[in-house]
């Protein structure tokens, strides 16, 4: 397993997409799948395209129009962007599984993987588990 520490300084995304392909790299693996895992409940990991970084603004707003920052949420933390970031983490998720194929991982021409600050700054962590042979 791998850990990766990263600081957030603000709402938003942060690809992680060459952190993942070096992890799968450095198992020397050919075939097998590898697991992506944010242990965060205002945070998240999703796939979206890397070519046009605006069509990132557009989700991350698209998320935001969803899930607007309120005082009113019976659930009640720190702050209102935390009770917000824990319904966007909920909705797009912690984790994401990939196939490793010849030792690579296996994406999209156009696919990056994204961690997604709901409630930054903060340090945050991810981490990795590959698994094949």
């Amino acid at each position: 397993m791998n850990r990766h520490t990263i600081r957030t300084d603000q709402h938003g995304f942060l690809d992680i997409t060459q952190s993942v392909k070096t992890d799968v790299k450095a198992a020397n693996i050919q075939n097998g799948l590898c697991c992506v895992y944010l242990p965060h409940t205002t945070a998240a990991i999703t796939v979206y395209s890397g070519i046009d970084p605006l069509g990132l603004l557009d989700l991350n707003e698209a998320i935001k129009t969803l899930v607007p920052i309120r005082a009113d949420f019976h659930h009640q933390c720190d702050t209102p962007t935390d009770a917000a970031g824990h319904i966007k983490s909920s909705l797009v998720g912690p984790s994401m599984t990939f196939i490793v194929e010849n030792g690579e991982l296996v994406l999209g021409g156009s696919q990056s993987i994204y961690f997604f600050e709901f409630d930054g700054p903060r340090d945050r962590e991810f981490y990795t588990q590959i698994v094949g042979q």
